[in-house]
């Protein structure tokens, strides 16, 4: 048996809560998919150290990449 707790949310948070609500959801589901299943101090240590050196700088590499791309864009805007 699970607990139930109350909350209070403004009303901006519940409609954009209620946004992302499909209409066989509970709003307890939705909450559930948004937060994911799992808490990051469950995943920690998942990774060996190499595993999450190389993770971090592929995530380093896209952001990079994906600066760049936005600097482009912006300079073919602006007519450069």
């Amino acid at each position: 048996m699970h607990m139930s707790k109350s909350i209070r949310l403004s009303e901006e948070a519940y409609d954009r809560l209620a946004a992302h609500k499909t209409e066989d959801e509970t709003f307890s589901e939705v909450v559930l998919r948004l937060a994911g299943e799992r808490s990051l101090l469950e995943i920690a240590g998942i990774l060996s150290d190499e595993e999450a050196d190389a993770l971090r700088d592929a995530i380093d590499d896209r952001r990079e990449r994906r600066a760049n791309g936005l600097e482009e864009v912006a300079d073919r805007m602006r007519g450069a």
